[in-house]
């Protein structure tokens, strides 16, 4: 098992130069790392590249939740919301260590326009947690006043405020679910390259043999044997298409940025996440969300036809979700200066098939008549004169999809996925929700296995993905917090901090094990650039192991840093660069350069350009 490292990048290279590989993947967000782990586990010799880092592109730039997509019941998407939950728990067993619940609130206002009234969010809530299984549990909805809701955000708008909800969702951290999925992959056999670039294919009577690739650390140029190709790239996933001289069908991304704001907590204090109509009667919600110290809102939906590696954020942006914030929370006052971090990132939608969009999409309404009988059975269902059977059924006769959409808004696009082969035999998935990346996988495999017999005459069996861990999930999922003090107590026992090791412990999981093992290295590194113990052993096991690269790569993507820990990522950053360039020998040029990308990119993040 080799480690996932710069060091061992040049073996990595020439392995993909020397070997024939079942599948070669272009991408390394999501759907590219699901894949990867579900290959790699049922024994096909697969191969993936990315022309970034792992999760650069848009997997870690989502709004960090997985969602359960209650907003789907607006129109009783109910199979919507059933695969959603499904799969959701499932991440959570497979993950144990990355998303967690955390219940949001929903507050309820008298405007035109609303997402939600208090009937149909009772409604919608009781429908969810029977598809999640939450029903009679400490994560069963409730139905809040106006002063229950306000007993829990007393700063929120009073004005035309009515009640509430409160339901179960889960917060997440989409990069360090990605490099998870990654190294799993790694460990299961795949060959992994962040920071290398698909330029072209070869064919032979037709179909692709082969992938040309551009080491974009290097300038070096070499070719990859494969039997079957997928294309798991995002936005970028008709450029991809477009490099295949045989694909004839026609664009089909629409890619939407979202944009995102980090404050501090005590200029806008949210005792736990809460989701509401954005007060502008234009079909959006927004999420307002704690995080460590800090609390983050979002998310703009606007489409996107720029830069796809560099989305930024506009003024425009910044207007509108001030605008919101502000006046859902009259007394945060919020100005652009308070924004200590920002992201910006592209949903990869598909622009045919409008189907839900949690932020705003609408498959389907119902009659108001069918609306009135469902009203009805649930009364009577409370009132114990319907049984649970007749109410199920009359929601299963309901269709999910009752009706076209005439606009083509960005929120009305699909968040659904879908599976093409090209007549070369490319095969492009595209589309679809972080929190169905497991399921996208599956379904991709479960078609890409038959065709690699086909081709080869090879038989696999494709590994049970909704119960196979990720690097850092083994452990009972159900004692959660049992295994956090337990790894916390190693790393105490280790001589950190015990509040250090526990954060060390809920970030990496049942590999806590793997991370303590450097130690000894991370204290001398520590001791020489001036930092703490606890940032040192996270970077020398994130270069050692999670392919860390670049300061960005630790700051964005490996930790939360950038976004959550900003103050301390300044005061380390100049430590953690000369570390990187040290551990790794890196040319002079190149730490340089690495310096400045770093410099630029917090600059960005602190939206300099516009303040």
């Amino acid at each position: 098992m080799s480690k996932l490292s710069y060091k061992s990048r040049q073996a990595t290279i020439e392995a993909l130069k020397e070997n024939q590989y079942d599948l070669f993947i272009i991408g390394g967000g999501i759907t590219g790392a699901g894949v990867a782990i579900q290959a790699a586990a049922s024994g096909l010799k697969t191969a993936l590249v990315d022309m970034q880092d792992f999760a650069e592109g848009t997997s870690s730039r989502s709004t960090k939740l997985v969602h359960g997509g209650i907003r789907y019941l607006k129109n009783f998407d109910l199979e919507v919301v059933s695969d959603t939950v499904t799969e959701r728990a499932t991440v959570h067993n497979i993950a144990p260590h990355i998303p967690q619940p955390d219940p949001m609130l929903m507050p309820l206002y008298d405007e035109p326009k609303v997402t939600f009234n208090p009937l149909r969010l009772q409604i919608a809530m009781d429908i969810y947690d029977s598809l999640a299984g939450v029903k009679d549990t400490k994560y069963a909805n409730e139905m809040l006043t106006k002063e229950e809701v306000l007993a829990r955000q007393p700063d929120l708008m009073q004005e035309g405020l009515i009640g509430g909800g409160k339901y179960l969702d889960f917060n997440n951290n989409d990069s360090r679910l990605v490099i998870e999925n990654i190294k799993q992959a790694n460990d299961d056999g795949a060959d992994l390259l962040s920071h290398a670039k698909v330029t072209g294919f070869e064919y032979e009577d037709g179909k692709i043999v082969a992938v040309h690739v551009e080491d974009k650390v290097s300038g070096e140029s070499f070719t990859v044997k494969a039997h079957i190709v997928i294309n798991t790239t995002g936005p970028w996933s008709d450029t991809i298409r477009q490099l295949d001289g045989e694909d004839d069908k026609p664009a089909q991304m629409r890619p939407t940025k979202g944009v995102h704001f980090v404050v501090d907590r005590a200029k806008l204090d949210v005792t736990q996440p809460i989701y509401f109509d954005t007060g502008e009667q234009d079909g959006r919600m927004v999420f307002v969300l704690p995080r460590e110290n800090k609390t983050y809102f979002g998310t703009t939906d606007t489409d996107y036809t720029g830069d796809f590696e560099h989305p930024t954020v506009t003024q425009e942006d910044v207007d509108y979700l001030l605008k919101v914030v502000n006046h859902r929370f009259p007394k945060a006052g919020l100005t652009i200066d308070d924004i200590e971090a920002s992201w910006a990132g592209l949903r990869p939608l598909i622009d045919s098939n409008n189907a839900s969009d949690y932020n705003g999409g609408d498959s389907g309404r119902l009659s108001e008549r069918t609306f009135d009988e469902l009203v009805e059975l649930f009364d009577g269902y409370r009132e114990k004169t319907v049984d649970r059977s007749t109410v199920e059924d009359k929601l299963q006769s309901i269709s999910s999809n009752t009706s076209e959409r005439g606009d083509a808004s960005p929120s009305s696009v699909s968040r659904g996925s879908d599976l093409s082969v090209s007549a070369s035999g490319l095969f492009t998935l595209a589309g679809g929700k972080l929190t169905d990346y497991r399921k996208m996988a599956k379904g991709a495999m479960e078609k890409v296995i038959p065709a690699l017999t086909e081709l080869t005459g090879k038989n696999f069996t494709l590994v049970q993905s909704a119960t196979y861990p990720v690097s850092g999930g083994q452990f009972d999922p159900s004692a959660y917090d049992t295994a956090m003090d337990q790894f916390a107590n190693i790393g105490a026992a280790r001589g950190l901090a015990y509040g250090d090791a526990l954060k060390l412990a809920k970030l990496y999981g049942s590999n806590m094990y793997r991370v303590l093992a450097y130690l000894p290295v991370a204290k001398d590194y520590a001791e020489k650039y001036r930092l703490p113990i606890d940032v040192a052993v996270s970077l020398i096991y994130a270069i050692e192991e999670e392919a860390v690269y670049t300061p960005l790569d630790f700051f964005a993507r490996r930790t939360t840093l950038m976004l959550f820990q900003h103050d301390k990522m300044l005061a380390v950053k100049d430590g953690v660069r000369q570390v990187i360039a040290e551990y790794l020998d890196l040319d002079a040029d190149v730490a340089e350069a690495q310096a400045k990308a770093l410099d630029e990119e917090i600059a960005k993040s602190e939206l300099q350009y516009l303040k």
